[in-house]
């Protein structure tokens, strides 16, 4: 037999198979590590339907916080949810949704956590033994911690997972867009000066990458007054919608500067909060990727 045929994947698994493929010489199809699109293919017993990234240009938007809520608004609608937490240097959905135990690994593979509602979670905070201990990696091992939440994690029927993505441009964003197969993209952001540099970046990496950007969020977008809920707005109005405009993209919600909101993130109580400022978000999700 050629060398080159030896390497050409059957269709046959042999009968004494452990389903250990690290010890095992067949090249059977559960050896295949990619999709016909250069994706990681996920562990073998993940069902992973749709896959949703949340971005942001810089640190400090929000972005963990949306990703949180775009979670629970859909749990609440019945789809199983997921979360990968690919900010694995600023890990905070854990805290959030105050997960405590850790990530158990089998025989399998590992088993996120589930949150209290049925959202699964993995996040490298709940592989530390200690929440506050620093992961202090060089960018490719932090790319390819993200790639093993996705191969060596058991996600078990998943309608929507929720991608929750570092700030900026750099290795694992990258790495998410080419590696994993990323239906679309939710961009964040604040109502800053300096809001329309910081999103063109995050869009522009999208569409290099050819990732459909499904729209924009803003967060910390107004506060509203006690006494007559007058809409006020400290940072000014209309930056981020501005800028949505001029990329063609719908504005996809308006968080507002809410101490309760803040106080449930704070308490690991996040699933509690009742506000539907990303019900628009969700529902563009649920027509454009049904499942």
């Amino acid at each position: 037999m050629a060398e080159d045929e030896k390497n050409v994947p059957t269709d046959e698994v042999p009968e004494d198979c452990t389903h250990d493929c690290s010890s095992c010489g067949a090249n059977c199809p559960s050896k295949q590590t990619e999709d016909e699109n250069g994706h990681k293919l996920p562990h073998q017993m993940s069902s992973i339907k749709r896959v949703i990234g949340v971005v942001s240009g810089k640190g400090g938007v929000g972005k963990s916080l949306v990703t949180s809520l775009m979670a629970v608004n859909m749990s609440r609608r019945e789809r199983r949810v997921a979360i990968l937490d690919a900010d694995v240097t600023g890990p905070s959905i854990p805290r959030a949704f105050g997960l405590n135990k850790k990530a158990q690994a089998t025989e399998w593979g590992i088993l996120p956590v589930r949150s209290k509602t049925g959202i699964d979670i993995m996040s490298v905070n709940l592989l530390l033994q200690n929440d506050t201990d620093p992961v202090v990696w060089r960018g490719p091992v932090i790319s390819g911690a993200v790639e093993q939440f996705w191969t060596d994690v058991v996600w078990v029927d998943v309608d929507y997972m929720f991608i929750d993505m570092p700030p900026g441009t750099g290795d694992v964003p990258l790495t998410v867009f080419q590696s994993l197969p990323v239906d679309g993209i939710i961009v964040v952001a604040s109502p800053q000066e300096l809001v329309g540099m910081i999103v063109s970046k995050a869009v522009k990496m999208a569409n290099l990458m050819n990732i459909p950007v499904l729209g924009l969020v803003e967060n910390m977008s107004y506060m509203e007054c006690p006494d007559c809920h007058k809409k006020l707005y400290p940072f000014g109005e209309g930056k981020t919608k501005k800028v949505a405009e001029e990329f063609g993209l719908p504005m996809l919600g308006e968080l507002p500067i809410d101490p309760s909101l803040a106080k449930n993130s704070d308490d690991g109580l996040i699933e509690l909060y009742e506000g539907d400022y990303l019900t628009e978000a969700c529902d563009l999700i649920e027509e454009k990727f049904p499942v």
